[in-house]
């Protein structure tokens, strides 16, 4: 509708100060033309707004003028108020900061929304972390917050999963990403993009020296490409095996992952037949969280993989602890 595109503009200038018509206009979906005729509109409604022609011209308002109007409907306003990852904003210090954002954006939402805004935050919670995760180690990201937004090179004391040593990197960092509640530092190392844990991360040093990004390249086009890294591993290696239908719930969540079929039944058998993919043999080991509920039937190479793992763990277990 042109009011909300009226409001959209107007929000738009008030925050960014002089932008170019064409930009407002692929932003907007409309054309250059209608950016302009909706400047005339705004213009005769009293906003103080003017266009300025030209290379570095664009639309822009008189210096000083500001408007209280939110511009929030009333999806908007609930939106706001589902605090999805709340755990981000502590791990940031940022806890005091949303609760004060979030109280004045209380205090400027038109009165009929305010009730509604309000339920929202008591009826719906959203909790970015797994179900028995584990305790983790605490992380501190102020090092890494301050590398990020102040646009300089990091050098980080690392240690890989499975290492005993820790390593040494020196690295661009384009930002901080918390998936699935772990934080992660996505930076270029020799002009690379890598991904580092950043619980992970024994020590970190912010240097002197500005970062060095690779041009045109943004934070969210670097976690792409590492998403897409980890997401589309090859599986190549596919497992069949039963479950035990009392813990057929729990292997779904936690091979989720792995999982690409679970075939309907009758649901009266005690044991139900999966297929898992991994992209190798010792991946399977996974499975031995089970115990006797789910046994691998196909192929040979994994049966005989947990079955080495199983033996090592019956012989650890077979004598006295050590003192």
């Amino acid at each position: 509708m042109k009011s909300d595109r009226l409001l959209s503009i107007l929000l738009l200038l008030q925050t960014r100060g002089r932008v170019p018509a064409r930009e407002l206009a692929d932003r907007l979906e409309v054309s250059v033309r209608t950016i302009y005729r909706d400047i005339e509109a705004l213009s005769a409604s009293g906003v103080p707004v003017y266009a300025e022609r030209g290379r570095h011209g664009g639309i822009e308002l008189l210096a000083g003028f500001r408007t209280d109007v939110t511009g929030l409907t009333a999806d908007e306003s609930r939106a706001l108020f589902i605090l999805a990852a709340q755990g981000a904003h502590a791990a940031l210090g940022l806890d005091a900061a949303l609760g004060s954002a979030l109280r004045k954006v209380m205090a400027a939402l038109p009165a009929p929304y305010r009730p509604a805004a309000e339920v929202t935050s008591r009826r719906i919670l959203v909790d970015a972390t797994r179900w028995r995760g584990g305790p983790r180690q605490a992380v501190d990201l102020d090092v890494l917050q301050d590398a990020v937004f102040t646009d300089r090179r990091l050098r980080l004391r690392y240690r890989h999963s499975g290492q005993s040593a820790d390593r040494t990197y020196t690295v661009d960092p384009y930002g901080l990403v918390s998936k699935a509640g772990v934080w992660y530092l996505v930076a270029d190392r020799r002009a690379k993009p890598q991904l580092f844990r950043a619980d992970r991360v024994r020590s970190a040093t912010v240097l002197d020296d500005p970062v060095r990004r690779r041009p045109g390249v943004e934070l969210a086009d670097v976690w792409e490409v590492l998403r897409r890294q980890v997401e589309d591993r090859p599986g190549g290696l596919e497992v069949t095996v039963r479950v035990r239908r009392d813990r057929l719930g729990m292997f779904q969540r936690m091979t989720a992952a792995s999982l690409v079929d679970l075939p309907d039944d009758d649901g009266t058998s005690e044991w139900v037949t999966a297929r898992l993919s991994y992209g190798f043999v010792r991946e399977a080991r996974q499975l031995l969280a089970f115990s006797d509920r789910v046994e691998v039937l196909s192929p040979p190479e994994v049966r005989a993989e947990l079955a080495r793992a199983a033996a090592s763990v019956a012989r650890l277990y077979g004598g006295p602890a050590a003192s």
